[in-house]
């Protein structure tokens, strides 16, 4: 990965391509490079649909090699949706086929001076770009499947939906998976729509012909990545838990715990959250699709294998296994039981291409405005429709829960930075709160999962109800994330690596291994701490303050059952997140 591919979408006479090396961007990978790359060539004051804002698409330091876990890809740029700096993460194939290509970056800059829209195709004898107005607002599915019959089955695609042509704020980038569907998505804060500004609708990747990426030193490599495998299959979460019932299985959990929020906030338990746990999930896939449905990877590589196959009652595919946040967003938090409906809602998602936290969210947000009932499963589905059809309704919500409760007149939004909240309660769990408040990214669990050691008690235990801990938890939570985020590996090895020592040298053994350097624990935090360093300054020179690190008010003003507790992390507390 030592070239970057920028392409320049308002060049005079039409899109020029230009490869380049990495210069001094060389060496960095995943969300370091495209954090680094927006932070230092995007203005942060530009329109995020406009000219000056670019899309940088990396895979990680690891991926494109032999290593387990390691095909995340980040997708960076300055959200539609927030108006700060975003990177948001996917699954799915690319990122191994990019990284063997030779990419450390697809760069996607300027805008079209017409309205073409384009599709890129690039392999290991070059790229080409050609205009294709017959892709012109197809939604996912189509589309991949024009792709197949146009470059063939070896191939993996980077693209966006409808949603992301229309230039909603809830539209995500989609990747395929090991079958080619568009099922992995890097969704938050409005990716797709940048995207679609761009006027690109599709990148097609075919590494035929490449090999994997060689380490410097592949016998210590390939020991590292053993013992790494080793370690992820022998924890408790990484091994048994996500393998049989996916992300889903901490449906159940939360509820338990009092920290799964339902009916847009109001409560932190849900009667019928049995009914659509991962449990329930795992055993109708297995049960319709036959067994080991419940269990597949994203992409090859994968060993914990989280992910699943959702078919109807005759056997039919309907959608990969909706993820916990998806059967919470569309389902207990909008008051809907019915994994069907769910599953349904989770392929439009995928189809149209859109968020579904963000549009979850902005359903509940519009049930509670009286558009629909809450419960109403038949009427959740009606307004995705409206949102894939781009009706007035449908870009209202389209753009989030934000605008949706601002149109509506709804009080209780649950956004930070406009960001929708996922699906833990942050006055159940007081980590997460810490985290949605202070992450550069808006409110997001992935930037640092207190879950982890609020709920699951991975990494030792901080009592989820009480304030003391939850500063330096989703600190070092934050800072540890983000430099997983630049190595390629998916968030879920943090698991084993916060338990196991051995683990988290293992991956810094496979990084030395491979680049030939020598590399300690402490430079693992300084570079999460740079990444962290870059972002907020991002944000800070686009006009975030201190204000903008806050909860909506009502989580300090209404109590949540069963615990009936507020979330009481003061601003001082939190002003002192970034404080290390």
């Amino acid at each position: 990965m030592d070239k970057i591919l920028r392409i320049d979408m308002g060049a005079e006479g039409g899109p020029k391509v230009s490869e380049v090396p990495a210069g001094e961007y060389a060496g960095m990978g995943g969300r370091a490079l495209t954090s680094t790359m927006v932070a230092k060539e995007v203005p942060p004051l530009c329109h995020p649909l406009g000219a000056e804002n670019k899309l940088v698409i990396a895979p990680g330091m690891l991926s494109g090699t032999s290593g387990a876990m390691s095909g995340r890809l980040s997708v960076g740029t300055k959200s539609p949706l927030t108006g700060g700096i975003k990177e948001a993460n996917s699954g799915g194939q690319a990122a191994q086929v990019l990284a063997r290509l030779g990419y450390a970056a697809i760069v996607l800059e300027g805008k079209p001076k017409g309205d073409d829209l384009y599709k890129v195709f690039i392999n290991k004898d070059g790229v080409k770009i050609s205009a294709d107005n017959s892709l012109k607002m197809l939604p996912n599915y189509d589309l991949i499947e024009k792709m197949k019959t146009e470059y063939g089955e070896k191939i993996a695609c980077i693209s966006i939906g409808t949603a992301g042509e229309m230039k909603m704020c809830a539209a995500s980038v989609a990747v395929t998976d090991m079958e080619l569907r568009p099922t992995r998505h890097a969704a938050r804060g409005g990716v797709g729509a940048v995207m679609g500004a761009k006027g690109v609708k599709v990148i097609v990747l075919d590494d035929t012909g490449m090999k994997m990426r060689p380490p410097k030193d592949p016998d210590k490599f390939k020991a590292a990545n053993k013992k790494f495998v080793d370690g992820l299959r022998n924890h408790p979460v990484t091994g048994q838990a996500l393998p049989a019932y996916g992300t889903n299985v901490l449906t159940n959990i939360l509820n338990e715990a009092g920290g799964y929020p339902t009916y847009n906030f109001k409560e932190g338990r849900y009667v019928d959250a049995h009914k659509i746990s991962g449990e329930t999930q795992a055993e109708t896939e297995n049960a319709r699709g036959g067994p080991g449905s419940a269990t597949h990877g994203c992409h090859r590589g994968c060993v914990i294998r989280c992910s699943g196959t959702y078919s109807d009652k005759d056997g039919h595919f309907l959608s990969k296994q909706p993820e916990y946040e998806t059967t919470w967003s569309h389902g207990g938090h909008c008051g809907i039981c019915d994994l069907d409906a769910i599953a349904k809602m989770d392929f439009m998602d995928d189809n149209y291409g859109v968020d579904t936290i963000e549009m979850g969210v902005a359903i509940g947000v519009a049930m509670e405005a009286g558009l629909i009932k809450f419960g109403d499963a038949e009427g959740a589905i009606k307004l995705l429709e409206e949102v894939g059809k781009g009706t007035p309704l449908g870009r209202i919500l389209g753009a989030g829960a934000g605008t949706t409760g601002k149109v509506f007149g709804v009080e209780r939004v649950p956004v930070v930075k406009n960001q929708a909240f996922p699906a833990y309660d942050p006055r159940a769990v007081q980590g997460i709160g810490v985290t949605y408040a202070t992450t550069p990214m808006g409110a997001d669990h992935t930037a640092g999962y207190a879950i982890a050691t609020n709920i699951l008690k991975v990494g030792g235990f901080v009592d989820p109800l009480k304030t003391e801990g939850q500063i330096e938890l989703s600190r070092n939570l934050q800072v540890a994330t983000a430099a997983i985020d630049a190595t390629g590996m998916c968030l879920f090895i943090a698991f084993a690596v916060l338990d196991q020592p051995e683990t988290f040298q293992s991956l810094i053994d496979m990084l030395n291994a491979f680049y030939g350097l020598s590399l300690t624990g402490d430079d693992v935090v300084a570079l999460g701490k740079q990444i962290l360093k870059t972002e907020r300054d991002f944000n800070a020179r686009a006009g975030f303050t201190a204000q903008d690190d806050r909860l909506p008010s009502f989580f300090k003003t209404e109590p949540v059952g069963p615990h009936n507790v507020t979330f009481n992390v003061t601003d001082e507390e939190l002003d002192q997140v970034f404080n290390w």
